[in-house]
């Protein structure tokens, strides 16, 4: 009976002087790999048409019919309003029978020029009168020009009655009724190209700087865009930056960009908003870790790896740039090393962890084999 009290108490006493060992810390991890990565942002933007052009009268007179249909397509040189042509027609005929009688005299002076050349050979005439008509010549040669001119001005100004469009495109209300006086330069209708169009939109100065690193690197990469639309439905066709201001505007620190869109279908409206995406950056064969997993102490920026025995070791990193959440690291991983995404938070070299998205933990594994 002793003796059985002495072994109990015996094996109480051997199990208290044992410590308790401290659970496994609970991590997630992801294993680290080389990958390429995007630096992708948005910026809200509105269409604008490629080209937009007023149409304006050439000349006075009184608007006598709009030939086009509101609002519809338009190709180049098609016939929009006709301006009353009649006042202007006069001014032809007037302008033909002044180019007549400059050619009456002009022959005139060619017949008297003739005449003074035979007679000063004969000694009939002094050479100031033939100086004289050779003069009158000129003059009448002159004259024949100025009344061409002013034929040719006549014959422009007639076709300015016929309104034409100067570009094909869509048209807009007509600003002014039938019927309506027109001074030199009334604003009839204005005509918006569809086919293509432009979204302005602006970049924040620091973006605007990776986005001109990146311009130089690879052109094609910077400069082409993707829009979404209002209901959150992506644009089929990419864009392409064609222009980036040099100036920073200083109210708002930023850049205006704009790219150019086909609009084949018109699903593109000037003046519609829109949201631009674009790639300011592309990162190729880099490690990269979600940027919560990464730390700090007096050392410097430092992370959790997993070793293959479930303990975990602080390693000292160096940092590059963070694209999308995710952390660049230069310098103090490898790629297959696992390191600590969630759960660090008293965490200590050597101590032992869990992991808790891994489909088996090596130690499990190690158990097993050895039962």
């Amino acid at each position: 009976m002793f003796g059985i009290v002495g072994l109990l108490s015996a094996c109480g006493s051997e199990s208290a002087d044992q410590p308790q060992q401290r659970p496994a810390a609970l991590v997630t991890v992801e294993e680290i790999k080389r990958s390429d990565v995007e630096l992708v942002r948005e910026y809200p933007a509105r269409v604008r048409g490629a080209r937009e052009v007023e149409v304006r009268a050439r000349v006075p007179g009184v608007l006598q019919k709009r030939v086009y249909r509101e609002g519809a397509q338009v190709a180049e040189s098609d016939l929009l309003f006709i301006i009353h042509p009649e006042p202007l027609r006069i001014v032809e005929e007037q302008t033909k029978a002044f180019r007549a009688n400059a050619l009456a005299e002009l022959r005139q002076a060619e017949r008297e020029w003739d005449r003074a050349q035979q007679l000063f050979d004969r000694g009939a005439i002094s050479a100031s009168e033939r100086d004289r008509l050779n003069s009158q010549l000129d003059f009448a040669r002159a004259g024949l020009a100025e009344a061409d001119a002013r034929l040719d001005e006549a014959r422009l100004n007639l076709s300015y009655t016929q309104v034409r469009a100067p570009m094909a495109g869509s048209t807009s209300l007509e600003v002014l009724p039938e019927g309506s006086v027109l001074t030199v330069g009334a604003l009839l209708t204005t005509i918006t190209r569809q086919d293509i169009v432009h979204v302005l939109f602006a970049l924040p100065e620091k973006d605007a700087a990776i986005q001109r690193a990146s311009q130089l690197e690879d052109d094609g990469l910077s400069a082409t865009v993707h829009l979404e639309l209002a209901d959150d439905s992506e644009y089929a066709l990419p864009g392409n930056i064609d222009f980036t201001s040099s100036n920073i505007d200083s109210a708002t620190g930023t850049i205006t960009l704009r790219a150019v869109f086909d609009n084949p279908d018109r699903q593109l409206i000037p003046g519609q908003f829109v949201r631009v995406r674009i790639v300011l950056r592309r990162i190729e064969d880099e490690i990269l870790v979600p940027a919560q997993g990464v730390g700090a102490d007096a050392q410097g920026p430092q992370i959790y790896v997993v070793k293959d025995d479930l303990t975990v070791e602080k390693r000292s990193i160096v940092l590059g740039a963070i694209i999308n959440d995710r952390q660049i690291i230069i310098e103090g991983l490898q790629p297959g090393e696992r390191v600590v995404v969630n759960g660090q938070v008293g965490l200590r070299p050597g101590m032992e962890v869990k992991v808790t998205n891994d489909d088996a933990n090596p130690s499990d594994a190690l158990t097993s084999e050895g039962e």
